[in-house]
């Protein structure tokens, strides 16, 4: 059976260029993981690109080979970090510009919003849904943006994930407002 999967935003090449065996995704557990990178890395350190991969290398991320990040870069400047643990396969991509995003092979999307949104109100960071809807050009995508502040920082965040399906790829970007 093909499952759908986020080829707008990554290729189906995100099952080649991670290393390891395909890791069935248990429901809450990589959408916590996901969740939970995303918010120590990209909400800490959006738009400071050289401090988020000052902190993926002393976390002990590795860089993946130049030919996979570029699968993950469309061409942009950057550096991807594999993240993959125990709980599944992650990436995360953090563009020259400042923005950055974390990606997971299999995650429920449903578990990754409420997760999310549940790590984002425990690091005191208030949210507000802007957009919720499917892609109009990629129907099997759907996303939902965030404005998200704290009384220093401001940033917009991005969730997509595939749409009708209990368990697909996940995206999570965040950029510095």
């Amino acid at each position: 059976m093909i499952r759908p999967s986020l080829h707008a935003l990554l290729p189906v090449a995100i099952v080649a260029t991670l290393a390891g065996p395909a890791i069935a995704d248990d429901g809450p557990s990589v959408a916590g993981q996901l969740a939970g990178l995303f918010v120590q890395s990209c909400v800490q350190f959006a738009g400071n690109s050289t401090a988020l991969r000052d902190w993926a290398k002393k976390t002990g991320l590795q860089e993946l080979p130049s030919s996979a990040q570029q699968v993950f870069l469309y061409g942009l400047p950057g550096v991807v970090f594999d993240a993959t643990n125990k709980m599944g396969k992650l990436v995360l991509i953090s563009e020259d510009g400042g923005s950055c995003s974390v990606v997971a092979e299999r995650a429920s999307g449903s578990a990754v919003i409420s997760t999310l949104e549940q790590d984002l109100r425990q690091a005191q960071i208030s949210f507000s849904l802007s957009r919720d809807g499917d892609d109009p050009k990629e129907r099997v995508l759907h996303h939902r943006e965030y404005a998200a502040s704290t009384p220093k920082r401001s940033w917009l965040l991005l969730v997509s994930t595939v749409a009708d399906v209990a368990v697909g790829e996940a995206m999570l970007t965040a950029n510095a407002d």
